[in-house]
């Protein structure tokens, strides 16, 4: 049966000329293509896409229910112990992929670890192997042993039932099957078990799947990139913990000294007083993080120092890009607290608790979905949360401050970010998102919506409410209480605003910085990207076996550069993607558009063509909003010194205006601070003082 297999595969191989002779050529543009840097031209796209389509159907309403079942029926801990005696018995596949690629090393861990497992670990559902003699699993199957070879990957190829996968790929499949001792399963009670097994491995796919078809506007795409980088991470061998320790290594060394910044709050009112004394970067940046020359200059124009109000204690500064990814990448473990799988219909975590509706927002658009969690008095006060640009109301963020608002008695509604491509797509058609003053009238009839309905549907008057936004929806939430306090439609007494951008203009050039840090280290970006992404896998795997150990990221601050610069240029993607009214089932070269775009581009495009230039520096500017922060106290904002998305000048400007309304936080860059226990407990004591007045000169 083998020997036929072989036949097979090499005919297959043939066929589809898995072993491509011409190199890919490198597109010029602004941004990489990563599905084309990983895999090529998609030359079966438009068939490709249909049976995408297909498959998340299918998924949806056949192969998902059977999963919900199942998380229902075993607990979470149950599900791991067998897909840890079925990866026991993948050993065969392992043990050989590893002496094809002469990793002799690998094959006699392996081996050692599915003797000790089947004998102490009861087959294999415990790993005394890992805990007890530090024996690290591998994850070789034959398609790395393929690439060993040096077979070409070939096409990239949607097939019915499967995921995206390639010419190689599915040889690699084909030989794995053969070398699985379950694919020679007679009897029917063990061919059950078999289904059962199969089950069980692929449930924990549904999250990602679920997370994929409704968090991005082209879940296709994505879903390729996505392949595209694991599949050559996998091939590659870089998802060895060797990568992962060594880039914690590398950041031990390079950590700045440590600084007790001096919590001085600074006067209200600018310092006139001659100070000549200069400034260093461990006076600007408390905790010894690097600064842009410019900004450092622009700041040492002034003569007074920006000190810290908050001093965050143990926070182990690196720089700050990735000092702003701690909670991006960090996960706040009390909002999905449960024995059971995040599929079954038993696990009542916060995050779980949480209902979704939808309002329209413009007649025949789509309607918008939002998120909320009611207190048994449905009169209860409510936070509104804003989330950070491009968020989906699946924020991590959103739920983590909606679990500290609800504990205090509030009712929670969270919404998307307004500059996400599921508010656009309930918006007029020719609505571009970015000028906060215009924003801000959208987002307060969309609120003003959402309130109605919800207090229809329960018959009641929702009381006192609180608006709190992250990042740019921290800005949106700051002028939205401009226009409030000029006519308080939506009855809110207090906004509370973390990290906003000041110049919305200059945020966005620090963004575009990032986003072009592949085009200044190009070389070898392939394997560049690939690893920096294993590690970003590691760290999810690490974080949950002992949370505890991470004190930092093993991320450079260029590697933090190409994470941030991917994410927020995928989020500006999937914008784009929406406002040109792409069909998501089609063919399409709007990619060879969006990868030459960067923020700067969006604003010319979109925003210019119906303001000036001029207009729109006063529209995005938060310091436009002065009489609002000297006349109203209903507010309160905070910020870190080292916000790479803004600069001492601007950061000391909204000081003078707002003095004790405005909090600055020692570290944290970039809502890096967000799940630190010094802000918690002063956010928690602030919104224990919600004001009973809509507002107060």
């Amino acid at each position: 049966m083998l020997k036929k297999l072989f036949i097979i595969l090499g005919i297959f191989i043939y066929a589809t000329n898995i072993c491509l002779a011409e190199e890919l050529i490198k597109q010029q543009s602004k941004y990489p293509d990563y599905a084309y840097m990983y895999l090529g031209n998609d030359k079966y796209e438009k068939i490709n896409r249909k049976v995408f389509a297909f498959n998340l159907g299918l998924n949806k309403y056949a192969v998902r229910p059977i999963h919900i079942l199942w998380s229902s029926i075993m607990p979470e801990y149950g599900i791991d112990r067998i897909q840890s005696a079925y990866k026991n018995i993948e050993y065969p596949k392992r043990l050989v992929s590893s002496l094809i690629q002469r990793d002799f090393k690998t094959s006699g861990t392996e081996t050692v670890r599915f003797l000790t497992n089947t004998t102490l670990g009861l087959g294999g559902m415990f790993d005394p192997a890992k805990h007890f003699f530090n024996l690290e699993p591998s994850n070789e199957d034959m398609e790395q042993a393929l690439t060993k070879c040096k077979c070409c990957s070939g096409s990239y190829i949607v097939l019915p039932v499967m995921n995206g996968t390639t010419a190689r790929g599915i040889a690699g499949k084909i030989l794995d099957t053969s070398l699985n001792p379950t694919t020679y399963v007679g009897t029917p009670v063990l061919a059950m078990v078999k289904a059962g097994l199969t089950v069980n491995r692929t449930s924990f796919m549904q999250p990602l799947i679920k997370m994929i078809e409704s968090t991005y506007a082209d879940p296709y795409e994505i879903s390729k990139k996505m392949y595209g980088i694991d599949n050559f991470i996998k091939c590659q061998n870089l998802d060895k913990k060797e990568i992962l320790e060594n880039g914690f290594k590398a950041v031990e060394n390079k950590l700045p000294p440590e600084i007790n910044p001096e919590l001085v709050r600074m006067d209200t009112k600018e310092n006139t007083t001659n100070n000549n004394e200069k400034l260093t970067v461990a006076d600007i940046i408390k905790g010894g993080t690097n600064i842009d020359n410019i900004i450092l200059k622009s700041y040492e124009a002034t003569n007074s120092k920006l000190l810290a109000d908050l001093l965050i204690e143990d926070y182990n500064p690196q720089n700050p890009v990735v000092d702003s990814m701690r909670t991006a990448l960090f996960d706040n473990p009390s909002v999905d607290k449960s024995i059971w799988n995040e599929l079954s219909i038993w696990n009542r975590s916060f995050s779980k608790k949480f209902h979704t509706a939808s309002v329209e927002i413009t007649p025949n658009r789509a309607p918008y979905k939002f998120k909320y969690i009611m207190q048994k008095d449905k009169n209860a006060p409510v936070a509104i949360i804003y989330p950070s640009i491009g968020e989906s109301i699946q924020s991590h963020h959103s739920v983590v401050l909606a679990k500290l608002f609800y504990d205090e008695g509030y009712s929670v509604i969270i919404q998307g970010s307004h500059f996400q491509w599921e508010f656009v797509k309930s918006m007029p058609q020719d609505y571009a998102p970015g000028i906060p003053i215009d924003d801000a009238k959208h987002l307060r009839t969309l609120t003003s919506k959402i309130i109605a309905h919800l207090e229809k549907k329960y018959d009641c008057k929702l009381g006192n409410k609180t608006i709190i936004g992250t990042s740019f929806g921290a800005l949106e939430t700051l002028f939205l209480a401009s226009e409030e306090a000029k006519n308080n439609i939506l009855g809110t007494t207090k906004y509370i605003s973390i990290c906003p951008p000041i110049d919305l203009f200059y945020a966005m050039e620090q963004i575009d910085k990032n986003g072009e840090e592949w085009s200044r280290n190009s070389e070898n970006l392939e394997q560049k990207i690939a690893q920096t992404a294993s590690k970003v896998v590691q760290l999810y795997n690490l974080k949950d076996e002992k949370p505890s150990s991470i004190t930092k990221l093993p991320f450079s601050e260029e590697e933090g550069k190409l994470i941030t610069g991917f994410i927020m240029h995928q989020k500006l993607s999937d914008l784009i993607f929406t406002l040109e009214n792409t069909p998501k089932n089609k063919q399409t070269d709007i990619y060879q558009q969006i990868n030459n775009m960067n923020y700067k581009d969006y604003v010319n495009k979109y925003l210019l063509s119906q303001n000036s230039y001029s207009d729109i520096l006063e529209k995005t500017n938060l310091l436009a909003l002065e009489d609002f922060f000297k006349n109203n106290s209903n507010y309160k904002i905070y910020h870190s010194l080292d916000d790479y998305l803004t600069n001492q000048s601007q950061l000391k400007k909204l000081k003078i205006c707002t003095g004790k309304k405005m909090t600055i936080l020692s570290n944290g860059a970039h809502l890096g601070f967000l799940y630190t226990k010094e802000f918690l407990e002063d956010l928690k004591r602030e919104i224990q003082l919600v004001e009973k007045t809509a507002f107060s000169n």
